[in-house]
């Protein structure tokens, strides 16, 4: 019966498994591996490579350096204006709320958040843009690219390329009013984004006094409305109980009508108002002259990297 087979040419020293320590090769800078592709690359040979192209990356972070300076310089400056504002139905209705607050708890409705939710949607509306816009005859000033302010018209040929009041509001909604609400605080922030610091704090504080103006005057007009119903509904009846109701009712309506008339800051109190802004918004000069320029440097290193690696597949094949 044959024996085991043993291999002859194999130390016992080859067969014993490898440690960690016998596992660990030391590579000289520079020496590839027999075996190995020889596409790996160290980083001392990185290092070389982009000391042979630093004029290339020079000459990258020069230009977007360059570059992006002048559009700092020569960008349209933009200046921000803002009004803080807090809702001013609570300290405006405490009676009205006190009568109605029953009714309004069993309803689920709180009359203070409603109020305020109300405001917000007027002041975001489409509509409340266009009749500001329209107001202050805004669309020569929003485009005035497009504006001949000698002769008073529309310097565009085409009808298409006038501008319309939709696309004022667009570009009203889109880039000049801002809005933010700061619900922990019970703050609301309108803010006015223009090239002018002087014409942005008046929008801003113009924007407030009207949205104001607008609720004032719905609330007048529902009051009234109100109060003219329930008086010839209280002519009518005879029986006294549902005229102690409508009587009630009726000195509600009276109320709403007295603070709306006598409110000017019918929605929002100004906590804050707007001011001209002395440091502009945008662009940041200094920031873009530095994003610029690291890019510009990286955009070299990796022209630099890409070159090396095409010079070395050419050599390569040539071989």
């Amino acid at each position: 019966m044959p024996g085991p087979e043993i291999n002859q040419g194999t130390s016992g020293a080859d067969n014993a498994t490898p440690t960690p320590a016998q596992g660990l090769v030391y590579v000289a800078p520079g020496h590839v591996l027999a075996g190995d592709s020889g596409d790996r690359i160290s980083l001392r040979q990185i290092w070389h490579i982009l000391l042979r192209g630093k004029y290339i990356v020079i000459a990258s972070a020069a230009v977007f350096a360059v570059a992006s300076v002048a559009y700092a310089l020569l960008a349209t400056e933009i200046y921000r204006a803002e009004v803080v504002l807090i809702p001013a139905t609570e300290q405006s209705t405490p009676m009205i709320g006190g009568q109605l607050g029953g009714l309004a708890a069993l309803a689920g409705v709180d009359i203070a958040d409603s109020n305020e939710v109300e405001a917000m949607a007027v002041l975001r509306s489409r509509e409340f843009a266009r009749e500001f816009i329209r107001s202050r005859d805004l669309l020569p000033v929003f485009f005035a690219e497009k504006w001949d302010a000698e002769n008073g018209r529309w310097s565009s040929s085409g009808p298409d390329e006038v501008p319309e009041i939709r696309d004022g509001v667009k570009l009203f909604h889109k880039q000049i009013l801002k809005v933010g609400e700061d619900r922990s605080a019970g703050l609301v922030t309108v803010a006015i984004e223009w090239t002018d610091p002087d014409v942005a704090a008046e929008w801003a504080g113009a924007l407030v006094q009207r949205l104001n103006d607008r609720l004032r005057e719905r609330a007048l007009q529902e009051a009234r409305t109100n109060v003219d119903y329930l008086q010839q509904e209280m002519a009518q009846t005879t029986l006294f109980p549902l005229q102690e109701s409508i009587g009630r009712l009726l000195e509600i309506e009276l109320q709403k009508l007295m603070l709306a008339k006598g409110n000017a800051e019918f929605a929002f109190k100004i906590v804050d108002p707007a001011v001209p802004p002395k440091q502009r918004l945008r662009p940041k000069r200094a920031m873009t002259a530095i994003i610029g320029t690291l890019l510009g440097g990286l955009l070299g290193v990796f022209t630099v990297l890409v070159i090396h690696s095409v010079r070395d597949d050419d050599e390569s094949a040539a071989a």
